[in-house]
């Protein structure tokens, strides 16, 4: 089992930045089954939808609406996963969730991917 807790939400205007971090918490075999983490959001009266994903061996996915402007990377020594989101716009407000998965393989590490993990959100309001 594997714990995930998001933090760096927060209220900022539209062309500003902010940096989400995860952290991920359970027994070391645990953490290191997983091959895939991401980033998904959901905005009120929307479905949730992947933003970014980052699978084992480094390659990265972004949905087409933030490419360009989100980045996410991770610090396997340290159980974190980060993303960081410039350029930002009022309909990047939403509650952002970090997710994992171990099932499957890294290939398979998508924003549509089925996750396994998730943790409990942080919430991003962009103002205009």
């Amino acid at each position: 089992q594997v714990h995930l807790v998001e933090s760096g939400g927060g209220s900022v205007q539209a062309g500003g930045s902010l940096r989400l971090s995860c952290a991920a918490f359970g027994t070391a075999y645990s953490i290191n089954t997983i091959n895939c983490m991401g980033w998904f959001r959901q905005a009120a009266g929307k479905e949730r939808e992947g933003v970014a994903a980052i699978a084992s061996d480094g390659n990265t996915s972004y949905v087409d609406s933030v490419k360009g402007r989100f980045t996410i990377s991770q610090d396997k020594a340290k159980n974190l996963l980060y993303l960081q989101m410039n350029s930002l716009k009022p309909e990047d407000t939403a509650m952002y969730y970090c997710a994992a998965k171990w099932r499957g393989g890294a290939y398979s590490c998508s924003t549509n991917a089925g996750m396994d993990y998730w943790g409990k959100g942080t919430l991003v309001t962009i103002t205009s």
